[in-house]
């Protein structure tokens, strides 16, 4: 993997792990590490361990000679400094950095650092998953090789557990804050976004394993850590060194919405419930500080419904307690019925705030689950917190949609997955082919959540083909008339696309066309005398608005035509198609054999 020109004996990536008391976690970690497949080295900060974690270090050190070296420091108190020693210290093209209680997918480096040597990136962002602490996530929607700051959301993860080209921290220097309790780590990733180029994201893979410390002492399970005027102090200098690099207009205010949704106007959210009257309003004032700076009519575009109400109340203590206490009200829905009404979907239950009395709307949306911007509101009829939505399924395109209800109190907009909590009675619907497409209404297996497969993208489609003739014609091709019944229907001729010939045991595929009739009929002319020899299995592919959906086609043997055998180039062609035992399916035995291949099997 290594670049044209820096040698066989090149470091991939220099992996800096930061270690401080964490000798329960440090086996896991660093074989994580070990075992990844790219020319690595580790580099390990000890910062001032004193339960055993240094001594442990230091065998693996003589273990691993080639791959492991450790630095042994005073505490320092934080991150930052270890991370930076072992800038210092690397010699990889890439250096990633991992927290010693943390550990790698055993492909990651591996998948990352391909991403990046295919891309020439600067950053490769790999999927986080979370293990008892909240992972970020709308970046890691689906892979992506080039994307720059403005046109994705990978400025919304602003931790530092990524691939970074070692020569672009070097060029510009970019180091992580020394003594500080929290954000090093985005001072240091706000810098590096501001100079990468090619920014790629492994979304298809668990990349890093984010764990929490049982006893919770972990720098980020502290409650110092989150202490709201300590952060809105931090995360002044990433903003302002984001802005002496970005220049004013739509750019910045992409990513100071970044900043504002999830650093400043986080702090009037549950931790300003939790505060008393005098520190919310040195909370309030901070903020406003803040937005005095920094708040463009461009960010007050970008930001949602009570956010904005936020940045209009700065001066109004009990309006914030008021918009606070909507935001973290739990939504309460339940899901009381669920069927077809003709091509509508019909939805009905009840949704209101805990806690909140009166609301102005109630609204079902349907989101696309790998495209967030794809969206569908549906205004309910109320009576009393009952309602009634009727989705019009033939308006959603293909893909997955999860269904949301939606209540709206005081301007604020709030959300719930619908489905987990359901009558008794309430079953999935039938599928239904609406269209040239068929939609597949299910509940989700983690959550039991009610969700909508356009195309039968993760549910299986039911339907059936099946043969009600078959013939020898000229150019010993096989004539099959067949029908196809999909969700209980004839599906719309558009749909019927061809033949697929299957062999059994190599997984080669012929395909031939196949041509639509009325009522759900098809009829195929197949060359299965000229099929390579083997046995070939047939199915029908349909387009029902997805990704090719495949049919084994039924049969009995009444219906299969008589095996055919013929001379041609002095070779005997054999092809006998065939009703599978059980289920009667169509399939075919190709065999050619030539003249010497019959007399050694008479002679036999």
């Amino acid at each position: 993997m290594s670049e044209t020109g820096n040698g066989d004996d090149a470091v991939d990536v220099s992996v800096v792990i930061p270690a401080h008391n964490c000798r329960a976690y440090l086996d896991r970690c660093l074989t994580s590490v070990l075992v990844q497949r790219v020319k690595k080295e580790l580099i390990v900060v000890d910062d001032g361990s004193t339960d055993g974690s240094a001594e442990l270090l230091d065998l693996y050190a003589a273990y691993h000679r080639a791959s492991v070296k450790v630095v042994h420091i005073d505490g320092s108190g934080s991150a930052g400094r270890p991370r930076n020693i072992g800038i210092e210290h690397a010699s990889g093209r890439y250096v990633f950095f991992c927290d010693a209680d943390d550990y790698l997918g055993p492909e990651a480096l591996e998948r990352m650092v391909a991403m990046a040597d295919r891309n020439g990136s600067d950053i490769v962002l790999g999927k986080i998953v979370g293990h008892g602490r909240r992972a970020p996530a709308s970046m890691f929607q689906q892979s992506a090789e080039r994307v720059t700051i403005g046109d994705s959301n990978v400025y919304n993860s602003l931790c530092c557990f990524k691939l970074f080209r070692r020569e672009l921290l070097e060029r510009h220097r970019i180091r992580f804050g020394e003594g500080m309790l929290v954000g090093e780590d985005i001072l240091f990733t706000v810098h590096a976004y501001c100079h990468a180029g090619a920014v790629s994201v492994v979304a298809d893979y668990d990349c890093y394993h984010l764990v929490s410390r049982p006893d919770g002492s972990s720098i980020m399970q502290q409650r110092a850590s989150r202490d709201p005027l300590a952060w809105l102090a931090m995360i002044k200098a990433p903003i302002r060194l984001m802005a002496r690099h970005v220049e004013p207009g739509p750019l910045r205010d992409h990513l100071l919405r970044r900043h504002f949704r999830l650093d400043v106007f986080a702090q009037l959210g549950q931790v300003f419930l939790e505060s008393d009257d005098v520190r919310r309003k040195d909370i309030a004032r901070e903020v406003a500080a803040l937005c005095d700076e920094w708040y463009t009519p461009g960010v007050h575009e970008l930001l949602n419904s009570v956010d904005r109400q936020r940045a209009a109340a700065l001066d109004d203590i009990d309006r914030l307690v008021r918009l606070a206490r909507i935001e973290n009200a739990a939504v309460r829905r339940r899901l009381t019925g669920l069927r077809w009404d003709g091509d509508s979907l019909l939805v009905t239950g009840s949704a209101g705030l805990d806690g909140i009395g009166g609301d102005d709307g109630l609204a079902v949306v349907l989101r696309g689950r790998h495209d967030p911007a794809a969206e569908l509101v549906v205004p309910a009829e109320r009576k009393g917190n009952e309602f009634t939505a009727r989705v019009n399924v033939s308006a959603l395109g293909s893909g997955i949609w999860d269904l949301r209800v939606a209540v709206e109190v005081e301007g604020v907009m709030r959300l719930g997955r619908l489905g987990a909590e359901r009558d008794s009675g309430v079953n999935r619907p039938p599928p239904r082919l609406i269209g040239a497409a068929v939609a597949l209404p299910y509940f989700t297996r983690d959550n039991g959540n009610l969700s909508i497969d356009v195309g039968g993208h993760v549910v299986g489609v039911p339907g059936s083909v099946r043969l009600i003739r078959t013939r020898w014609a000229l150019g010993h091709r096989l004539i099959v008339d067949g029908e196809v019944c999909v969700a209980g229907a004839a599906p719309a001729a558009s749909a019927v696309k061809r033949i697929v010939w299957r062999e059994r045991r190599s997984g080669r595929e012929r395909v031939e066309r196949a041509v639509a009739l009325p009522s759900g009929g098809f009829v195929a002319r197949l060359g299965v005398g000229w099929l390579p020899p083997g046995t070939w299995d047939a199915y029908l592919e349909l387009d029902l608005g997805g990704p090719p959906a495949r049919f084994r086609i039924e049969t009995d043997a009444e219906t299969v035509a008589a095996p055919r055998r013929w001379w041609g180039a002095a070779v005997l062609r054999s092809v006998r198609p065939y009703a599978t035992s059980g289920k009667g399916r169509l399939s075919t035995v190709v065999r050619r054999l030539t003249a010497r291949m019959i007399i050694r099997r008479i002679m036999r």
